[in-house]
């Protein structure tokens, strides 16, 4: 079976590029340039975030280039070279422009309004509005200088620990037949999402066993990261308090009122989530659903097996699926399969989970996963291609208006998942495809209205008495196992004690909270969703309208746009969860018939 690989050659050609070095040399050497522009002069500050936004074009690529190798193969010395010098180039970068960025947002208002008429710097009013935002948060130039250089070897370090740690990683199943089978970590948890009954246990033990043999170094990872983080906040609050959820809200565009009244809502019908679980387990002819079970493929009826598919078969039905929005959707996928520009192959020190990037002097976007053939891994592929289409829609928008926020970077993704459930549903030619495209439908409200809230919530205690001092692996277990069993109920036989270390996202050093964007984006893409039979014709240019806005508004503005309504009343919520209520109830009813 082909599975492929990428083709970086876009960016350079292999790590002994020249043109590397090159690209090094020229942005240190640009960095100078900062010295000669004064702060004090509207012109000056124009060109400090124009030079600014240059090399961090060239930085930026050279540091997807470095992270793509790295997800590749975790091992690879000299990326993690190239890794580290782009992370203090970036840091020297953002302290270059501190000065001038403190400037900006010091101005008055008139100096403010001079600096954005100058045509080159209005497209940047969206963006340095949002910097605004943040004024009484401001350290001293020195001390915000400070804070980025010691970051490099300081916070990124301990996320670099972690990705390091799980790309080496390699973990023994223990099989029925009393054999054994090593592989790394990425190639155990793919087996996760597969058909493949007698390794799915063996293999959910594995990982989970790995984590224990490695909790004290995870929980010293937890531990630095939001230690530092609660510092840092605490240092901020010199005018006004700073919570340790403002970064991750701001940083998401939205409001408090709007992440409390999605997730109060969402846990008010955690049922819906639960429910799903539940039928999912008489699939598997058990009364709860077992841990191992829950991401993986539905288990075929009666004497039938489970179908496994080819890396091109599943782009041939997200191409379908896309073609059927609009053919450009579809020539997207074509564009994205000719270039290399998806990597699926597995590989033993490949990184966890699946990702969209993309390189910003090319704008070309870029995809990664780990291809084990479920139906899981053909939706994963189309949720990540959606990220990438969001990319390729705002690729004619000026830079400085295509960065959104991860709330609204999962509508395009989760949108494509659903075009492709839809499109296979209506092929569906029985009961058993039916039913296939409604588990899907089905482990997607577990994962999204149960798993995703457990994450957030966990995260939210451990931030709470973390601000007391660090936890033990053995408290973080007991955190976690309580989370769990408030979300599932009785949909689960057993918790997952040591999520809290397997799942990367509690250990990204850039950003905390790495959750509740992905229940907002399911939530949310079921609105838009909604829409598509509604508009008929006019549905795409109006979808891509959205994607577009997503770079210049905050999310609040962007639901009231284009949905004529306000997320930060549980009214929207309601709607989007009575939607997934609907598909749940058939799923049962559907279990039911052919059970």
């Amino acid at each position: 079976m082909h599975i492929p690989s990428w083709d970086l050659t876009i960016a350079y050609r292999d790590l002994n590029d020249p043109k590397i070095e090159h690209d090094l040399s020229t942005v240190t050497t640009k960095l100078s340039q900062f010295n000669t522009l004064s702060s004090e002069q509207i012109s000056g500050l124009a060109d400090a975030l124009l030079l600014h936004d240059e090399l961090s074009i060239t930085v930026s690529t050279l540091s997807s280039y470095a992270n793509c190798l790295l997800s590749v193969d975790a091992s690879n010395a000299k990326a993690k070279q190239l890794s580290g010098q782009v992370d203090k180039l970036g840091s020297e970068l953002a302290q270059a422009l501190n000065p001038f960025l403190q400037a900006v947002i010091h101005l008055d208002e008139q100096g403010y309004e001079q600096l954005l008429s100058g045509s080159q710097l209005t497209p940047y009013r969206f963006k340095l509005d949002r910097e605004l935002l943040l004024k009484t948060q401001l350290l001293s130039v020195e001390e915000e200088q400070l804070l980025s250089a010691m970051n490099i070897d300081g916070r990124n370090a301990w996320g670099r620990l972690y990705d390091n740690l799980t790309g080496s990683l390699k973990v023994t199943l223990s099989l029925q037949d009393d054999t054994e089978e090593t592989v790394g970590l990425s190639q155990a948890a793919s087996i996760l999402y597969g058909g493949d009954s007698l390794r799915r246990e063996p293999a959910w033990k594995a990982i989970s066993g790995a984590m224990e043999t490695h909790q004290e170094s995870f929980a010293a990872i937890l531990n630095a990261l939001s230690g530092g983080r609660l510092t840092e906040y605490q240092k901020r609050s010199h005018t006004t308090p700073v919570h340790f959820l403002d970064p991750a809200l701001h940083d998401g565009r939205i409001e408090r009122a709007t992440l409390d009244a999605m997730m109060s809502t969402t846990k008010d019908r955690r049922a819906v989530g639960q429910k799903a679980g539940k039928v999912m387990a008489q699939l598997f002819g058990t009364e709860k659903l077992k841990p191992w079970d829950e991401l993986a493929s539905m288990p075929p009826l009666g004497n039938a097996e489970s179908h496994e598919y080819s890396f091109d078969e599943g782009i041939a039905i997200i191409r379908e699926a896309f073609e059927g929005v609009d053919p450009e959707m579809a020539a997207f996928v074509d564009m994205m399969v000719e270039n290399k520009l998806i990597d699926a192959a597995p590989q033993p020190n490949k990184r966890l989970g699946a990702f969209c990037t993309k390189f910003a002097d090319s704008r070309t976007p870029l995809v990664f996963m780990t291809w084990g053939g479920s139906m899981s891994d053909v939706l994963t592929l189309a949720h990540e291609l959606g990220h990438a289409f969001h990319n390729w829609v705002l690729k004619g928008t000026p830079r400085q208006q295509s960065s959104y926020p991860m709330t609204l970077a999962e509508t395009a993704s989760i949108f494509a998942e659903n075009v492709v459930r839809d499109a296979l549903m209506e092929k569906a030619q029985s009961d058993q495809d039916k039913l296939m495209m409604l588990w899907e439908e089905a482990q997607s409200a577990l994962a999204l209205m149960v798993n995703i809230p457990v994450r957030y919530e966990f995260e939210k205690a451990f931030y709470e008495q973390r601000q007391q001092g660090e936890l033990t692996p053995d408290q973080l277990k007991a955190l976690m196992a309580e989370k769990w069993r408030e979300w599932y109920g009785d949909a689960m036989a057993e918790t997952n004690d040591m999520f809290w270390a397997s799942k990367l996202h509690f250990s990204i050093a850039e950003l905390s909270f790495y959750n509740y964007p992905y229940l907002f984006g399911y939530l949310f893409s079921k609105g838009v969703y909604a829409q598509r039979e509604a508009k008929g014709s006019h549905f795409y240019e109006d979808y891509k309208a959205l994607l577009c806005d997503t770079g210049s508004m905050t999310a609040e503005e962007v639901v009231q746009k284009h949905l004529g309504m306000d997320i930060r009343e549980p009214e929207f919520w309601q709607q989007s969860i009575e939607m997934v209520s609907r598909q749940i109830d058939e799923f049962e009813a559907l279990v039911s018939k052919l059970k």
